[in-house]
């Protein structure tokens, strides 16, 4: 009677264990295809597009993670990581695409790296790519977490297709200490674009670009000169004889050229280069084509950015007569304000990033400054620059270490180190306890909306 109690006891634990095992097993395979590492899945659509763990399509020893959506949508995973204010970051990882289409003609839609709730962003992959390195360089300011996430869509649309992202990594490099700015100053020679089923075909002339080059030579100047020395300008300046052939539109601007617009003919210079900001100087009309392209009262647009690096559009006028980017003695003194006024309202941006209360660029006339003749609002820029606008409160305009916030990019990360935010499970052990804290971090979940 005892043996037969203790056979049947073996059994049941046989059975038990193979149930067990069964079940191990069952919830393994599930948790490789599912596991995401932590990282939060959301989507503009929701149900729309399908998330999971690849371990077929893969770039290393780890499973791939693939975004498939067979509907446009704006799908992501992304996690929090804590970082140091004022701090340069790069997160890098390898991306693969099979059919990625964009709902709209923009470069921004695709397979990305990206801040969410923000538009800071990598290049954006679309179509057939195999697997290449991504990354995304940016500034936290004056953030102490940012939520980074690996997209397949955009803050500017949807995407479709299926995306595979794989060896993530992040490093955190050093602000540069300094407040010498490089800037990028390119002199697009033609616009060919079709506006309205019209042909437009403008191009620069030799004395145009004599005026711009000695123009930002006095930018150059007046930049050290009106901040009283706290900065320095150094531009360097590209003849680009490859055509604008898209327009952006806005309702309030009309039409003007936006980093994606050239984003072919400079990002080249940009990569291998280190630049705090960039000026693109177009013609957008002239005698001929003086009201084809709508523009709605603008010579220069700012506070855009190319990739974290400030973005200044600068529109040569429709008049060859004109003495707007032409000194002369009696009749245009300051003719460098349009440069000196985007690049300020990038300074403008950065500040209010940043978290200080400062002064509107635009407002000059309601602290009693005029638009001089001959030097336009010279006085106003000094004093915006210096913190020198006199208030009943004080003395107020852009902060004094506001020259040394300038954007991250490659230089900062000579000396980098890297974060261990995307590690992986390394062995079974630590795979199974994934599976465990899953579990329990989904049923805490459960229990909390019951």
């Amino acid at each position: 009677m005892k043996k037969n109690i203790k056979v049947r006891a073996f059994i049941m634990n046989m059975i038990t264990l193979v149930i067990l095992s069964v079940a191990v097993y069952v919830a393994y395979q599930f948790y490789q295809k599912n596991n995401f590492n932590d990282f939060i899945r959301s989507e503009a659509k929701m149900n729309t597009s399908e998330f999971k763990r690849d371990k077929e399509e893969t770039y290393s020893d780890v499973s791939s993670y693939k975004i498939t959506s067979n509907e446009f949508n704006d799908a992501m995973f992304s996690k929090e990581v804590k970082v140091e204010k004022n701090t340069p970051y790069k997160v890098t990882c390898m991306i693969k695409t099979k059919g990625v289409q964009a709902d709209k003609n923009v470069s921004s839609i695709g397979a990305q790296i990206s801040i969410s709730d923000t538009v800071e962003r990598s290049v954006a992959i679309s179509g057939d790519s195999d697997w290449q390195e991504v990354e995304f360089i940016f500034n936290s300011k004056n953030r102490d977490t940012v939520d980074i996430a690996f997209r397949l869509g955009g803050t500017g649309g949807y995407a479709k297709g299926e995306a595979w992202f794989s060896d993530f990594k992040i490093q955190q490099g050093k602000a540069e200490e300094d407040s010498n700015w490089k800037f990028a100053c390119f002199i697009f020679e033609n616009t060919n674009v079709n506006i309205n089923n019209k042909e437009i075909d403008i191009q620069v002339t030799s004395n145009d670009i004599t005026d711009i080059k000695n123009t930002i030579a006095r930018f150059e100047n007046s930049c050290q000169d009106l901040s009283e020395g706290k900065m320095t300008a150094k531009c360097d300046v590209y003849e680009i004889q490859a055509p604008i052939t898209s327009l952006s539109y806005d309702e309030e601007f009309g039409y003007y050229v936006a980093p994606e617009d050239i984003e072919n003919q400079i990002k080249d210079i940009i990569n291998q280069n280190n630049y705090d900001h960039i000026f693109a100087v177009v013609r957008l009309g002239n005698e001929e084509y003086e009201n084809d392209i709508e523009i709605k009262d603008w010579i220069g647009l700012g506070s855009m950015d190319y990739y974290g690096i400030g973005f200044s559009n600068i529109r040569l006028p429709n008049s060859s007569k004109s003495y707007i980017y032409k000194y002369d003695r009696r009749v245009n003194r300051f003719p460098e304000e349009v440069f000196l006024h985007e690049f300020l309202h990038s300074l403008e941006r950065t500040a209010k990033e940043y978290g200080y209360n400062i002064p509107e660029l635009h407002d000059y006339k309601t602290y009693g400054y005029e638009n001089e003749y001959l030097i336009g609002q010279r006085e106003w820029y000094k004093d915006y620059m210096n913190q020198e606008i006199y208030t009943s409160d004080g003395y107020i305009g852009l902060p004094n270490n506001i020259y040394m916030l300038k954007p991250a990019k490659r230089s900062n990360f000579e000396y980098a180190f890297e974060l261990e935010v995307y590690k992986e499970p390394q062995n079974i052990i630590e795979e199974i306890r994934g599976i465990f804290d899953n579990l329990f971090r989904n049923i805490k979940l459960i229990l909390g909306k019951v």
